[in-house]
């Protein structure tokens, strides 16, 4: 028996959804197929589901052909501002190239001229000396011609009285007047060899003034030149000692090594002094000394600098792909050092050596994939990983911008890219610091 809510359900339903009946004829007979409300509120249910269901399809298939429009033409712009900033960044590197050489030129201009200029502080200096000793003839031969005027006089004085004894003996006895006229010939000789020792020590007294002001002269040029190359050598010598001690290289070790390696005789690092000649050295002697030290210092660091890797190991177009520093390893989840910087190119692009060195590993390992090692002086080494060819061998000295290898992805690599490391003392170092200073400094 039906309940009476099953009997109050079906009535609301007869009310929205009456029984049908649909009749099916043939010749010889006549049947029908009721339709109860509860079987068509089925279909009805069903219909509005298949209706409902198509129409949500529909607008998901148009949205997402909207959005999929809309997704490229961002794509497009993406690609074209992508585009867009690597020619930026390549003009900006072609740009920073070409700084780099006006610097060295300028460089090399600045060293000619501190060159130039210290031959010129040199010869005044000689110069100098040359003048200090005719002054001090000069004032000698004074004191002497003074010395034999002030006698002179004393002389004439004894002949003038010993001339009047002898005249009025001469007088008396003979009355001749021939020692006369030879005293007084004496005498005019003698006045006369003191007014040439007057006119002389005038003479001597004008050209040591001449001579003082020439030498006042020639200290305030030999100041201007001792300033001018103290700043150019603050200018140049500043610069290279922050770079290397940017870079974690321990300067005085580095100089001393630099030093020992050019310690013969006749050598670009042969220092450079004023002779005293046992006296006590003047004020100018020890700033000249000071200065040619420094001068030796730039000397040293600019050597130094050549044997480091201050250079670029791509020549042509790339772009840098993965900085020095942590980053999150997409296996694990967790941080990890990234020990070098990563630079994206095509595949084979030239490396090239960042300094001289000597080949410690040239071959496979592990992560690395193709990997060269080169070790530098200073403590310095270099890595060049991912490779695809390897062009030297291990034991091979080589020179600074020589092809190495080719790029390629080969280890634990996502892409076609190098994977350069510098190491100082065993301590990865970022690179960035030896390729900005050669662009900055070089």
């Amino acid at each position: 028996m039906r309940t009476r809510f099953a009997i109050k359900i079906h009535s609301a339903l007869e009310r929205f959804f009456p029984e049908r009946r649909v009749f099916l004829k043939s010749d010889t007979d006549t049947r029908f197929i009721r339709l109860r409300p509860v079987t068509q509120l089925f279909v009805f249910t069903g219909a509005s589901l298949f209706v409902a269901w198509s129409i949500v399809a529909t607008a998901v298939i148009l949205m997402d052909s909207i959005g999929s429009g809309n997704f490229r033409e961002q794509a497009k712009r993406d690609q074209r501002t992508y585009q867009a900033r690597l020619s930026d960044l390549s003009a900006q590197r072609n740009g920073r190239a070409e700084e780099a050489v006006a610097a060295q030129e300028r460089f090399n201009a600045a060293l000619k001229q501190i060159s130039v200029m210290q031959s010129e502080l040199l010869q005044s200096e000689t110069r100098r000396r040359e003048l200090e000793t005719g002054i001090e003839v000069i004032q000698s031969t004074l004191r002497d011609t003074m010395k034999d005027r002030e006698a002179a006089r004393t002389q004439v004085a004894e002949l003038e009285g010993a001339a009047a004894g002898e005249g009025k003996a001469t007088r008396a006895v003979n009355g001749s007047s021939a020692p006369i006229s030879l005293l007084a010939e004496a005498l005019e000789r003698t006045a006369a060899e003191r007014d040439q020792v007057v006119i002389d020590a005038q003479d001597a007294l004008i050209q040591a003034d001449e001579l003082n002001q020439k030498l006042a002269l020639m200290r305030e040029q030999n100041d201007a030149i001792f300033r001018q190359l103290e700043e150019a050598m603050t200018v140049s010598v500043a610069p290279l000692d922050k770079m290397f001690r940017s870079a974690g290289m321990p300067t005085d070790r580095m100089l001393a090594t630099v030093r020992r390696g050019y310690s013969g005789q006749g050598g670009p690092l042969m220092p450079l002094s004023f002779s005293t000649r046992g006296e006590a050295p003047s004020p100018d002697t020890l700033r000249a000394n000071r200065l040619l030290g420094q001068m030796d210092k730039l000397n040293m660091y600019r050597i130094a600098a050549q044997k480091a890797p201050f250079a670029n190991p791509l020549k042509s177009s790339f772009r840098f792909s993965s900085p020095f520093g942590y980053r999150r390893d997409p296996k694990t989840g967790g941080r990890r050092m990234h020990s070098g910087t990563d630079f994206a190119a095509g595949m084979g692009t030239p490396i090239h050596s960042t300094a001289e060195g000597v080949v410690t590993h040239a071959g496979w390992s592990s992560g690395y994939g193709r990997l060269v090692k080169i070790q530098h002086e200073f403590g310095v080494e270099t890595r060049y990983a991912h490779m695809s060819k390897l062009r030297v061998k291990v034991g091979q000295r080589v020179s600074r911008g020589q092809r190495i290898g080719d790029m390629g992805t080969s280890g634990r690599s996502t892409g076609v890219h190098l994977h350069y490391e510098v190491r100082v003392g065993g301590k990865a170092v970022n690179p960035m610091i030896f390729i900005k200073a050669a662009n900055d400094v070089f």
